[in-house]
């Protein structure tokens, strides 16, 4: 029998043989089944694919069909009725009458709204604000909200504040894209303590079985050296270093920013441009004692005199 479940759940096949099957979705026929045994799991999937692009009036006409695409990004997914402007379909303007109903409407249809639907609608728009200020691609802000749900149903915001959460859930997201975001960079722009961050990332981490990779030292390097306008020859050189430091597997254990920095540092001494510890450790966000240390380590290891 098939059964009709939400997309904001995880489907899993409930035999045992397939556990270790991949549930395949058919966006065609609108269907994700078993890679194992192929039991359906789900049916009449929406459509989520985004409309073609028309650049006329005619075009548009012709190949819009059901509005925009939803998204994950908004707290009903897009697919809510909304009270428009104060005109009726041919265009004419509405009665004072009239006019004064569908104000007190649009008041109450404010109003009606669920405590739940009131709470991921502040969610995301703090999503959003924190995407704007930390510059980061749609998709991931997509895979942020898709954390965030799965946390809300998973019944973690008791005892948690809504920016930690969704906070912690952007961290995640920026880590499973490979996107360079650091502890400090989210809690900064999430305007909470670094510390809270931490406790709630730990508890995502646990509850909803997420298992994140570490992140690229070498996109560490990208950006810190576009943040701080270097050479082109001394990123290269600082790509060529870290490189020569995981073959003699150095890198293990190491903080990857630090990493990052120390590599860069060195590569601006080889290239003769004079910047300070101080101000890696500023643009990095570790000390320079961390960062001193990685470059001693880094010569004594590469043989790299000055």
């Amino acid at each position: 029998m098939l059964v009709n479940y939400s997309n904001d759940y995880d489907v899993k096949c409930e035999l045992d043989a397939c556990k270790t099957y991949p549930i395949i979705t058919d966006s065609e026929r609108g269907e994700m089944f078993c890679g194992g045994c192929g039991l359906v799991l789900v049916q009449n999937m929406s459509d989520i694919s985004h409309e073609s692009n028309g650049y006329s009036q005619e075009d548009f006409m012709k190949l819009t069909r059901t509005g925009p695409a939803t998204s994950l990004t908004m707290h009903d997914k897009g697919l809510s009725t909304v009270i428009g402007i104060n005109k009726d379909s041919s265009g004419n303007a509405l009665s004072s009458k009239t006019k004064y109903e569908f104000n007190r409407l649009r008041t109450w249809d404010q109003r009606s709204k669920s405590r739940s639907t009131v709470a991921l609608s502040k969610a995301f728009t703090l999503l959003n604000a924190m995407k704007t200020k930390l510059g980061i691609p749609d998709n991931v802000i997509e895979n942020a909200a898709y954390i965030y749900r799965k946390a809300v149903n998973s019944k973690l915001t008791r005892g948690r504040t809504m920016a930690s959460l969704i906070s912690a859930s952007l961290y995640a997201a920026c880590r499973e894209n490979n996107i360079p975001r650091t502890l400090d960079d989210i809690a900064d722009a999430g305007n909470i303590e670094r510390r809270i961050l931490s406790r709630d990332l730990r508890t995502i981490i646990k509850k909803l079985g997420l298992k994140l990779n570490q992140y690229d030292t070498s996109s560490f390097i990208s950006k810190i050296s576009n943040n701080m306008n270097l050479k082109e020859k001394t990123k290269r050189d600082a790509f060529d270093i870290l490189k020569r430091c995981e073959l003699k597997e150095i890198t293990a254990g190491k903080h990857p920013v630090a990493q990052a920095a120390a590599s860069l540092y060195i590569a601006c001494m080889i290239n003769n441009e004079k910047i300070s510890q101080k101000k890696f450790s500023s643009e990095a966000g570790v000390s320079d004692v961390t960062i001193r240390n990685r470059v001693t380590l880094i010569k004594k290891t590469l043989k790299i005199t000055e």
